[in-house]
């Protein structure tokens, strides 16, 4: 059975992939703010889970994980990093702060569990580590100023990563979703295209992740048609972006 390190496991996706791994017999430690539902997952997994609340924003604390991790169990076989968070940007009033929070969430928080974890993945006999991306950074899309260039950092960050490690053994993969059923996604006020149920979207993440590929991509026409969109011109890329944006007072309200 594996040790696996799994972050934004209160809720959305990473609580579906928590269910699944454990049902599998996996170890998993949790992490998140919620610390009520990884106590509730524990509870019902009590000799399977290891339950490491805390802010993943702070460096001190992430590292802390990493260091608890390895007081009980000395390496990690998978690490899979799901936190983040998603806000769109009004141009009408643009917020750098807004960038800021959301490169902290999404990008820096990944960063600091990579630096906790890298150091117990390369004491497993196969380590893997799994970034959740986002299927965003295919293709510009109106107001995901903050949330897609995170995620494009996020891409980058590990498909580079991924050259650096390969003579570890370390493998790489990214999972790119579309839109999926979850808490945040809810929040949207835009029509989510073939939208998966959070049930199904862990099912399909975990059973690809046995083979660790570079890249889980979902849903496949989905998937194929942001990378069609992306190879056209970039002036006709925009002209179909706007048709897709707010008209300007009703961003700006």
């Amino acid at each position: 059975m594996k040790r696996i390190w799994l972050t934004g496991a209160s809720s959305g996706i990473g609580a579906a992939l928590a269910q699944i791994l454990l049902s599998q017999g996996h170890f998993l430690a949790v992490s998140a703010r919620n610390v009520t539902a990884l106590e509730k997952l524990q509870t019902a997994h009590p000799q399977q889970v290891l339950v490491l609340p805390g802010d993943l924003t702070d460096a001190r604390q992430v590292q802390a994980m990493g260091d608890r991790i390895g007081e009980l169990w000395g390496y990690l076989d998978q690490v899979i990093l799901n936190a983040g968070t998603c806000e769109y940007l009004d141009a009408g009033h643009f917020e750098a702060s807004m960038i800021e929070r959301v490169m902290r969430t999404n990008l820096f928080s990944a960063a600091y569990c990579v630096e906790a974890a890298l150091p117990l993945l390369r004491k497993a006999q196969r380590p893997h580590l799994v970034a959740i991306c986002s299927s965003v950074t295919y293709l510009a899309l109106p107001r995901a100023e903050a949330y897609g260039a995170s995620k494009a950092a996020m891409r980058y960050l590990f498909q580079s990563l991924r050259i650096d490690v390969a003579h570890e053994g370390i493998d790489v993969t990214l999972v790119s979703p579309g839109f999926v059923d979850t808490p945040l996604t809810r929040q949207n006020d835009f029509p989510m295209p073939m939208r998966w149920p959070v049930g199904k979207a862990a099912d399909y993440i975990a059973t690809r992740l046995e083979k660790r590929p570079l890249e889980v991509a979902f849903p496949g026409p989905f998937i194929a048609t942001l990378r069609l969109l992306a190879i056209l011109p970039q002036r006709l890329q925009l002209a179909l972006a706007r048709r897709m944006a707010r008209p300007a007072t009703e961003a700006s309200s």
